[in-house]
């Protein structure tokens, strides 16, 4: 019997909500609305499934992870896809294949009793399993060529706002602003763990906590982060956590040997957490396009003709198109803002 009492499409659509914020500026209305669309299409298909399929025995909690976690690899790999240059006839068809893989390896997972941690390496390891396959399964058809395969395979949205969160800790913590947040943990009893219902279990409170229980803005904001190092290579944890306050250390090394961090933040508020250091992440110029643009201009003002293609000649095709476009005004926006700052300021540098 289903989770008849689960309400999967009121919960698909507060995930789809707190996404919004997440979405890269960067995309167009069109692809911002094609993430969206696309997790909570997938949220929905998957709660109905858990709730009305009588084959299934899963719990209401249950069944909210499964959906979470659909909606949650729905978003990355989305962003992903998206990024990664293949035609836009072919996203659909992608997404289905790793939505389809979500869905089947959480309920086996379940199933078998896995704890969470165990179900989020599998799952993430099928879901990017099912990435790749389904990009070179394209190129197998001669839809992509072997170069846009490597680079839409090189896609991960998961990695990269990791990668953001970093900088963002790193900067943060050089200006002090998460010191300005308090330190009210700390001065009660630098030693306390907190409480089970501290950073609560996201079934146990869904979207709407009362004014009396709202998760204090500094745990949640640690504890999200603590969620994010858990999947980071630890020589890069470490780095960051160096130059963080003794404090704020502390604690985030503390959850992150909570085995249900990520049961106990939730989604929502995990979302909810996102959006503010996003928001409060430093904007970087160098990454605007007009930025690129004049940066490439400025490296090819000072070549020679033979010099800028000698130079690009052992480059990948997306660079010489990069630094072509760019010469004509253009910016070539199959490479990733990010990666085109840093090409743009390789090649600037070289001469």
């Amino acid at each position: 019997m289903g989770a008849a009492d689960f309400k999967y499409e009121e919960f698909a659509q507060n995930l789809a909500a707190q996404a919004v914020g997440l979405v890269p500026a960067e995309f167009s209305d069109e692809q911002k609305q094609y993430v969206i669309n696309t997790l909570g299409n997938f949220s929905v298909m998957a709660g109905k499934a858990l709730a009305e399929d009588p084959n299934l025995n899963f719990d209401v909690e249950q069944s909210t992870y499964i959906t979470q976690i659909i909606a949650e690899w729905s978003f990355h790999k989305s962003v992903d896809v998206i990024r990664s240059g293949i035609p836009r006839q072919y996203w659909d068809s992608i997404m289905q294949k790793i939505a389809y893989t979500i869905f089947e390896v959480a309920k086996q997972a379940f199933s078998q009793g896995m704890p969470s941690d165990q179900i989020i390496e599998v799952v993430e390891h099928h879901v990017n399993k099912a990435y790749v396959d389904a990009v070179t399964e394209l190129k197998d058809k001669g839809i992509i060529d072997e170069e846009l395969m490597e680079f839409a395979a090189s896609q991960s949205n998961m990695n990269k706002m990791a990668q953001e969160m970093q900088e963002q800790a790193a900067q943060a913590a050089a200006q002090g602003a998460l010191q300005d947040e308090g330190k009210a943990l700390q001065q009660e009893n630098p030693n306390q763990i907190p409480p089970q219902n501290a950073i609560p279990a996201q079934v146990q409170n869904n979207s709407q906590v009362s004014e009396s229980n709202k998760i204090d803005s500094k745990v949640m904001k640690l504890a999200t982060v603590a969620m994010l190092f858990k999947r980071m290579n630890q020589d890069k944890v470490q780095s960051i956590l160096n130059q963080l306050s003794e404090e704020d250390a502390v604690a985030v090394i503390r959850y992150m040997k909570l085995p249900d961090l990520k049961e106990r933040i939730g989604a929502h508020n995990a979302l909810r957490c996102l959006q503010e250091i996003k928001l409060n992440l430093p904007k970087n110029t160098d990454l605007t396009p007009v930025k690129v643009i004049n940066t490439i201009k400025d490296f090819a003002s000072k070549c020679s003709q033979n010099d800028i293609e000698t130079m690009l000649r052992k480059e990948r095709m997306g660079v010489k198109r990069l630094v072509f476009s760019a010469l004509e005004d253009k910016f070539y926006d199959k490479i990733p803002p990010k990666v085109a700052s840093i090409v743009a300021t390789h090649l600037h540098n070289s001469v």
